[in-house]
This record gives C-alpha cells, sequence and structure tokens, in this order.
C-alpha cells in the first residue's frame, strides 16, 4: 500500500516530486507509525465490514480501527466479535484483496487473546489493538495480553493506547498519571506504535463540546491537555513516540459539490476560492485549521469517523517542496558542525543543530506522504483524490 496509491500512476507523476513510498504491514515500525495518515474508525458490528474496508482501501484509507467498545452498545459486544472474526474470514479468502493495516479497539485485555485464538490464521490480516482509557494501572494488562497474544498467534501486534482518561486531564493528577503511562509504554515500546488522543471524551468531563468552526486548540482546557502530552511523551531525544491528532466530529459529503468544478486543469486561482468557499460551507474549515495546529503542535496523523475527512488528512500532511528542500539541506553531512545557512528559496535561516529534529521529522514524513511538486498545493492535491 502507499498514500496516494489510488491515483493513476500519471497523476501521482504530475503532483509529486517525490512520490510516496509503498508500505506493507510488516515494514517498519518507524515508518508505520508516520503512515498511519487519518485513521479511519468503523463499528465492528457493520453487516458488510470486509466489503466496506476494501472500498476504504481503494480510496485511499491506510489504516482502520474496527471498534468493540464506545461505538457499539453494550450488548452487541458478543455479536461484534462474531462479526469481525466472520468478516475477517472473508477478507482472507478474497484472493488479491488488499486492506489497509486493521486495528481492533476492544473493551478489556481478555478480548485481545481470545480474538487472536478466534481468528486464526486470519490473524495474519490483522495489525494490532487499540487500548481504551490507557493509564499505567489500566494499560498494563493491555500490554501483557497483547504480548502473550502475539507469541501464540506468531504474528507481529502492534498496541495504540488512547489516552482519553479523567486522571490524565484533571489538574491535580495528570503528571503522576503521565509519568505513569510514560513508565508502561516505555515497558513495552517495541509494541506501541503509536498514542492516541480522546479529546470526545476529555471534553465530556466537562459537559464540553467544540462547535464546528472551533478546533480542539480553541478549548484551552484541552489544549493544556495535548501540550503535556507532547511534551512528556512526543519529545524527539528518541524517548517519544508518535501522538496522533483528535478526531473531528463534523462531516458532510462535499465531494459530489466539488466535481463540476474540479474536473478541469490546470486549477484556475477562482477554483482555489470557490473550493475554500465549499469547505467553510460544509464545516470542513475547521478540520482543516485542525489539522494543520495537530502538525504545529506535534501531531502526526488522525483519528477519523468519516470517510470525508481522511482525503484532506492526507492532503495537509503531504511535505511541500520547499520544506523538503529547508530539511535536505539542514541535512547534508557537510553541515554537521552546525551554522545558520540561507533557504533555498530565500525567504528564511535554517539554523542546521535547532532544526535538526524538525529536519529528520520531515523527511520520514515525506518518505511516506511524498513531497509536493514545485507549484502544486494543497487545492491540487484535495482536487485529485476526489473521484470522478
Amino acid at each position: 500500500m502507499r498514500h496516494f496509491g489510488h491515483l493513476a500512476p500519471e497523476v501521482r507523476q504530475r503532483l509529486f516530486h517525490q512520490e510516496p513510498c509503498a508500505f506493507t504491514a510488516d515494514s517498519p515500525a518507524r515508518l508505520l507509525s508516520a503512515a498511519l495518515g487519518a485513521t479511519l474508525y468503523s463499528p465492528a458490528t457493520r453487516p458488510r465490514l470486509a466489503d466496506d474496508i476494501l472500498k476504504q482501501a481503494r480510496a485511499g484509507v491506510v489504516s482502520m480501527v474496527l471498534c468493540l467498545e464506545d461505538s457499539i452498545g453494550d450488548a452487541d459486544v458478543a455479536a461484534g466479535e462474531e462479526n469481525l472474526v466472520r468478516q475477517f474470514a472473508d477478507l482472507a479468502a478474497r484472493p488479491g484483496a488488499e486492506p489497509p493495516l486493521l486495528f481492533i479497539r476492544v473493551r478489556t485485555p481478555q478480548q485481545i487473546p481470545d480474538l487472536v485464538h478466534r481468528l486464526g490464521p486470519c490473524v495474519r490480516l490483522l495489525s494490532g489493538f487499540v487500548l481504551p482509557k490507557f493509564t499505567e494501572e489500566r494499560g498494563l494488562p493491555f500490554l501483557e495480553a497483547l504480548a502473550a497474544a502475539e507469541t501464540a498467534g506468531g504474528r507481529r501486534l502492534f498496541a495504540m493506547p488512547v489516552l482519553e482518561s479523567p486522571e490524565l486531564l484533571y489538574r491535580e493528577s495528570r503528571v503522576d498519571t503521565l509519568e505513569g503511562i510514560a513508565r508502561a509504554v516505555d515497558k513495552f515500546r517495541d509494541r506501541v506504535l503509536a498514542l492516541r488522543l480522546g479529546v470526545t471524551d476529555f471534553c465530556s468531563s466537562y459537559g464540553l463540546r467544540r462547535a464546528p468552526d472551533m478546533t480542539a486548540y480553541d478549548v484551552q482546557i484541552v489544549a493544556s491537555v495535548i501540550a503535556d502530552v507532547v511534551n512528556m511523551l512526543g519529545r524527539a531525544d528518541g524517548t517519544g513516540f508518535t501522538v496522533t491528532g483528535p478526531v473531528w466530529e463534523y462531516f458532510r459529503a462535499p465531494e459530489r459539490m466539488f466535481k463540476p468544478q474540479l474536473r478541469q486543469s490546470p486549477f484556475l486561482e477562482v477554483q482555489a476560492v470557490e473550493l475554500r468557499e465549499k469547505l467553510i460551507e460544509h464545516a470542513m474549515d475547521g478540520l482543516l485549521r485542525e489539522i494543520s495546529l495537530d502538525q504545529a503542535n506535534g501531531l502526526l496523523g488522525k483519528t477519523c469517523i468519516h470517510p470525508s475527512h481522511v482525503l484532506p488528512v492526507h492532503a495537509l500532511s503531504v511535505v511541500s517542496h520547499e520544506e523538503f528542500s529547508d530539511a535536505q539541506d539542514i541535512l547534508r553531512p557537510e553541515r554537521g558542525g552546525g551554522g545558520v545557512l540561507r533557504s533555498a528559496y530565500t525567504n528564511k535561516m535554517n539554523e542546521v543543530k535547532p532544526h535538526r529534529a524538525w529536519a529528520e521529522r520531515t523527511l520520514l514524513r515525506a518518505e511516506v506522504f511524498g513531497v509536493a511538486g514545485e507549484d502544486v498545493g494543497f487545492v491540487e492535491l484535495l482536487a485529485a483524490g476526489i473521484p470522478a
């Protein structure tokens, strides 16, 4: 699989200075954690789940979470488990089927070994588990169960803990909770692919819900948690983890309205303005701003609950030609001694030592999401991905 792999090769060649790399579920963890992109959630009870998974893969989704937790009722858990086993068998029986990275969001540690056992040989299609309401006390049994299930199933399995507990939100317990989480995930570092933020749960603790024209960073109590999570768990010194952006709750389906005006090429300035207006009109402007703020605050990827969110996340994750040029300059071997240099775009100064970690992260993102052509921007990337 690859990001933008659903586009025709000639379209990718036109859009990208450097195309996104290909990867598989067996690729190195460092690459996969950066490549998660827009992780699309789906209830595990959907009757045509196998069809849905392959449909989303063809539309550019590279990671999905099949949820047995909050997205389904308590009385539906057993049926959801049975459906997952059936749907994985369905996927495994389809020749040439190429599903995205698949994760199961469980409720209890006991579900992990049980599901791995029930999946049998079909566990080869599973990349891991999402662990809810993660703290040190509640999380360690999940991680221990995953390690045991991995051994029993003979398949590498990753964990994606969700940081969403009230203890993490409350000021008086936040530091202790973060320190405990850090101990737990560090103990199982090789198995933790990414940390996910459960902002909806944070808001619920105070009876809050952000409006469609506001981002998570406008809700100060949520923004403070995100800052502390990145501070303690997202450092670039080798101790940190990939932290993914929070879910965006609002959706409409703008693709159909875009189609008539986006079939022409090259794009005119007026088309970019019209597209921007349509995005605002359809409650997408807040999403675009939040994705940009996610990246500015050290987050990569995003939890998504609607397919219309996937393409904006991926389009805004592509590295610009200017960013790529700066990162390459900073990391040239001859720059190892440090110093300051003018950027190739002659609009900024690049300080080699302070900007090194940024440059390394940028080149990793460039590897998985690609580098846009010199004159290609978000509008062109977004439009190219909208089905004709």
